[in-house]
């Protein structure tokens, strides 16, 4: 894992995942991005009833969804200058993504590693094709 890139991770108690793979993802997207650090992406795994509230607070939609990514750098520009590029947040719902795990027959560690990915693709700009 490259140390210029950091990837703090908030994960509600309940929920088991691996985070070495996680933060394995992120530099992964990123490199393969040629994307250099230092950045930090920040990941946080949270439940339904969070990702619902999150949903209708940012996007006005009351249903939860399996990933959202929160950018830096949309909105106002007036941030203090810092030693490390903070790219954003990306969120992913638990249970969304055993729902999905279990419909696409992958592990839900793989499959909370896909949808990470796809969060830092959008905190990068690159977005569906």
């Amino acid at each position: 894992m490259d140390t210029d890139i950091k990837v703090p991770i908030f994960i509600e108690s309940r929920y088991k995942l691996n985070r070495t793979k996680v933060k394995d993802t992120v530099c992964d997207a990123l490199k393969k991005q040629d994307i250099k650090g230092p950045v930090e992406v920040s990941v946080a795994i949270v439940g339904d009833r969070k990702m619902k509230r999150l949903n209708k607070k940012y996007r006005d939609l009351d249903k939860t969804t399996n990933v959202l990514s929160f950018s830096q750098m949309e909105g106002s520009t007036n941030v203090l200058p810092q030693d490390v590029l903070i790219l954003g947040d990306v969120v992913v719902s638990y249970p969304q993504a055993i729902l999905e795990a279990s419909k696409e027959e992958m592990l839900v560690d793989d499959k909370i590693c896909e949808l990470v990915e796809h969060g830092v693709m959008h905190l990068l700009g690159i977005h569906h094709e």
